[in-house]
């Protein structure tokens, strides 16, 4: 009863008219971003960051929550309909989603999407409400060293195993810690790479870092993308699918929801890799892998369950220990810190209506969009014939304006359109730009936690292994750090065996190989 009664009281705070109000205006906002190519939850959430200041703090991460799981919803329509997936999580959707709508199974599609991403995101807030407090719980034994080690591996984490170059990526996380240190020492106060000047003195801030890259630099990458003209819809009709259509999903539905919740939790995981990781197996399990491609779909379910568990269940770290799973998440991150909340372990005990107000206003918010999903695809694809040449100088400016409002500073506009340009060249030459962003917000957390830990073993950087899980946590450091050499070696030895062994055996690899370029 004791675990019951704080969940109860989440409901009520939940069910409060403006929280409710706040929940709807998310999703339905979420949908929308999801359906326009290219913007994305991170870079709508990024620019929405200044609307927040003004509000109670459990309303405005209901809205920031609601944006990013309703986004996964909206990226399916324009794949399934217009073969243009509107977010990253979707893309897989387009290979069986498309060539569905082209069979007259537009409606069919759509369905099984919304119904799989309701039982995906439902399971995954249940696995929440019942792993996140006992995370929580194992982390308060969580001191300095800890943190450090925790921080050093979710930064690596999101470097190494994200999509993209390794190389790249490791950079952008060196700069998102290098950005972290400016300002005044914590410690000594000795200011650092400010060259004098005033506005720096006290640091970057999150936000307009947050506005330029993800928001301004978005706008600018994708005006020069040019994304092609929507097509007129495929027709939609029944969109309720048979007792056969869902019996012969169910299973692709099932472990959808399991894989995306377990990827969702890792750093570096997150929607994206969940819906590619669940094609990738349901096209392995099939009988007939070869219907993949020509509208399986196990090929539209799976996926789609998997983005919306992973988009969920990314919250359990960043609730329970601080640590962002994936850029959005950073993102989260930066939205509490600037509402005076601090992710982590105490945030259970500390702040319980916060807490589970968030977690059950995703169930709300799952039922909300299950019944808007369908009915609204009309208006989503009507959005879609407005221009980008309209869209995005309207975009530009509520976001400038919105890095004014924070201090009615020109400083942080500049600010912005510096770090605009920046995220707009990252994009250009294939930097990703989470990793940047995720080291920035971690980067005030590993400099004090390993500084504080330094001063209490006296310089001694061997006591990190005298502590059970600092030391477990660097061994996994260590260990990912060291994976890329390791595959590449195993590589190497199997290239020379498949070199030295007869022609006639190398086919099986090359077909595999070929699967794996398509998914």
């Amino acid at each position: 009863m004791d675990f019951l009664n704080p969940v109860i009281n989440g409901f009520s705070v939940v069910l409060e008219p403006m929280n409710l109000l706040y929940c709807l205006v998310g999703v339905v906002i979420g949908m929308l971003i999801g359906v326009l190519p290219g913007l994305g939850p991170a870079a709508t959430i990024a620019i929405l960051l200044p609307l927040t200041y003004g509000v109670e703090p459990v309303t405005a991460i209901i809205m920031l929550a609601g944006i990013f799981y309703g986004a996964q919803y909206g990226g399916t329509i324009t794949s399934v309909l217009l073969r243009l997936p509107g977010e990253a999580s979707s893309v897989v959707t387009v290979f069986d989603g498309y060539q569905m709508a082209r069979q007259g199974k537009a409606g069919t599609a759509l369905g099984l999407a919304a119904i799989g991403s309701f039982i995906g995101g439902t399971a995954a807030i249940i696995g929440l409400t019942f792993l996140a407090p006992l995370v929580a719980g194992f982390a308060l034994d969580f001191g300095p060293p800890e943190y450090s080690a925790l921080a050093m591996l979710g930064i690596l984490l999101v470097a190494t195993i994200s999509g993209g170059s390794k190389a790249k990526a490791l950079i952008a996380a060196s700069v998102g810690l290098l950005l972290a240190t400016v300002g005044r020492d914590i410690f000594t106060g000795e200011s650092r790479f400010t060259f004098g000047s005033i506005q720096l003195a006290d640091g970057i801030d999150f936000v307009p870092i947050a506005m330029g890259i993800f928001g301004l630099g978005e706008i600018l990458y994708n005006l020069e993308e040019r994304h092609r003209a929507a097509k007129a819809p495929s027709k939609v009709s029944n969109v309720w699918p048979s007792k056969a259509e869902l019996k012969h999903a169910s299973g692709a539905i099932g472990r959808g929801s399991v894989l995306g919740f377990f990827l969702g939790i890792l750093p570096g995981g997150g929607a994206t890799i969940a819906s590619m990781a669940s094609y990738a197996m349901e096209k392995k399990r099939a009988k007939q892998p070869e219907r993949f491609g020509k509208g399986a779909p196990e090929g539209v379910a799976g996926p789609e369950t998997a983005n919306n568990a992973a988009a969920t269940s990314s919250f359990i770290p960043l609730l329970t220990l601080g640590i962002p799973a994936n850029a959005t998440m950073a993102l989260m991150f930066g939205a509490l810190l600037i509402q005076g909340v601090t992710p982590g372990p105490q945030l259970v005990e500390q702040e319980p209506e916060l807490f589970w107000g968030v977690v059950n206003s995703m169930y709300i918010g799952n039922i909300l969009l299950l019944i808007m999903s369908l009915p609204l695809v009309g208006i989503f694809v009507r959005i879609l014939r407005v221009r980008a040449a309209i869209l995005a100088p309207i975009t530009a400016l509520i976001t400038l304006l919105g890095a004014y409002t924070i201090n009615n500073s020109m400083f942080d506009v500049t600010l912005v359109v510096v770090f605009g340009v920046v995220g707009y060249l990252m994009k250009k030459f294939g930097f990703e730009p989470g990793p940047l962003v995720l080291a920035f917000v971690l980067g005030e957390l590993l400099e004090s936690s390993l500084r504080r830990s330094l001063l209490v073993f006296d310089g001694d950087p061997t006591g990190f292994f005298t502590r059970p899980i600092s030391a477990t946590l660097l061994a996994v450091f260590v260990l990912v750090a060291l994976m890329p050499g390791i595959r590449s070696l195993i590589a190497k030895r199997k290239g020379t065996t498949a070199a030295s062994a007869p022609a006639g055996d190398g086919t099986n690899n090359d077909g595999a190989n070929n699967i794996k370029e398509k998914v």
